[in-house]
């Protein structure tokens, strides 16, 4: 029987240990924390044909010795690929990536496409396996998958239908040797697409338009300041110099969100879909879990739970947002410049509550620009924050507490989702008494 590795028991390891065993591999499952050891693994190598590492996992001695022995290194997402085209499936693929973005981009894409009348369902850095969305069997019209750059680093034939960048800020830089390496990494979402797909290009992305030369795709452009194919002039969406929609109108508000919805416009128009029913949709859609999700009312104290927000700009958004909150962030430390968010935070945050590795540095940051000692309050972990917060304030003080992390949690939670899931249950529990 052919033989296969998969490092990494995760959601993608997983998915791809039950699509290989449906191809009739036997499947050797390699996991540092769960399962058979690395280091074991090394002496397995010269059974394996095929070797799927996951996203997160790192380029250890295993990877390694995988390579120098010239076995086939892809991921789940380039193994899915082409288990797609071996057997033929016509489901269109939608590619979303970029730093800030991708979760809304992806969901509502889906979402406008369904509402349309599209079979259609999403997958990828969301939480879902495409592999284990492709052993249901589903005849689907499209697969809109969310991408991170960790996804895109071992793909060999992969190409979307239609692909995007939303936007490249610095993020992920533990894991590359610079800023440059990491957007790089991002334009492999096209780097086999023809003139036969499509690639959705930001016109307002500085980076993006130094990479420009590296999209073979049909280029559609958007922009919120110049006109492309998709712009915004005089508070209306326009494609194509036909309007579509009226800004004011859109349910999910903020300069951030109005970026997203030209890419999920353009990818409605490019897919055929008809301006009324975009309307309806985006007149009336939700704003996701986890992103600026208001959730719970302590009297005047409102809850923000914007546990999405895992890099520097997402918070940002958030902090703009909400001036003279009370913030809740901290985490993993992925050796970004904390400097833009230091200062805004002087600016416009009246409490600071740090967590996880990164709190101390933190600390440290924010008094060098002078922001009151008394104002930081170093508890480390979120249900000491909490309780800390119910000690200072009451139903009548009519503030905001705002819990955007700025970076990753693996340090105390397994996912963004878990750990906004851990913070509406440790509100309600303490706030709810």
């Amino acid at each position: 029987m052919k033989k296969a590795m998969v490092f990494g028991a995760g959601v993608s390891g997983l998915g791809a240990k039950k699509l290989l065993e449906h191809m009739g591999y036997e499947v050797i499952l390699i996991d540092d924390k769960v399962g058979l050891k690395s280091i074991e693994g090394i002496e397995l190598l010269k059974e394996v044909e095929i070797f799927i590492k996951s996203p997160g996992v790192p380029y250890n001695d295993l990877v390694l010795e995988a390579k120098k022995n010239k076995i086939k290194v892809i991921d789940e997402i380039e193994l899915c690929y082409q288990y797609m085209i071996k057997y033929g499936t016509t489901t269109k693929i939608i590619g979303v990536t970029g730093t800030n973005g991708k979760t809304t981009v992806t969901t509502k894409i889906t979402e406008l496409l369904q509402y349309s009348g599209y079979k259609a369902s999403y997958a990828g850095n969301i939480g879902v396996s495409l592999a284990e969305l492709l052993l249901k069997g589903e005849e689907l019209d499209y697969i809109v998958l969310e991408l991170s750059s960790f996804q895109l680093e071992n793909l060999e034939k992969f190409k979307p239908y239609i692909s995007l960048v939303t936007n490249l800020t610095p993020d992920h830089l533990a894991r590359y040797k610079d800023v440059e390496e990491y957007y790089d990494t991002k334009f492999n979402i096209c780097k086999n697409q023809t003139k036969d797909e499509y690639f959705i290009f930001n016109l307002d992305s500085e980076e993006l338009l130094k990479r420009e030369k590296l999209i073979p795709a049909i280029k559609i452009e958007v922009s919120q300041n110049k006109k492309g194919d998709c712009y915004i002039e005089g508070g209306k969406m326009y494609w194509r110099g036909e309007e579509v929609l009226e800004i004011e109108k859109l349910s999910l508000k903020g300069k951030h969100n109005l970026e997203n919805m030209l890419f999920i416009v353009t990818v409605g128009k490019i897919c055929g879909v008809d301006n009324q029913k975009i309307r309806e949709f985006l007149y009336t859609t939700k704003t996701l879990e986890h992103r600026m999700e208001e959730f719970f009312d302590y009297g005047k104290l409102k809850f923000i739970n914007d546990s999405k927000g895992t890099n520097i700009e997402s918070t940002t958004f958030a902090v703009e947002a909400f001036k003279g909150c009370v913030l809740i962030c901290g985490g993993y430390d992925k050796k970004l410049d904390w400097t833009p968010l230091v200062e805004l935070i002087k600016n416009r945050v009246d409490q600071v509550y740090l967590i996880g590795d990164i709190a101390d540095k933190l600390e440290s940051e924010l008094l060098k620009i002078q922001y009151e000692k008394d104002r930081i309050h170093l508890l480390r972990d979120v249900k000491t924050c909490l309780e800390d917060i119910k000690k200072r304030y009451t139903q009548s003080d009519e503030k905001i507490v705002l819990f955007s992390p700025a970076t990753s949690s693996y340090d105390q939670f397994k996912s963004f989702e878990h750990r906004g899931q851990v913070f509406k249950e440790l509100v309600r529990e303490i706030f709810g008494r």
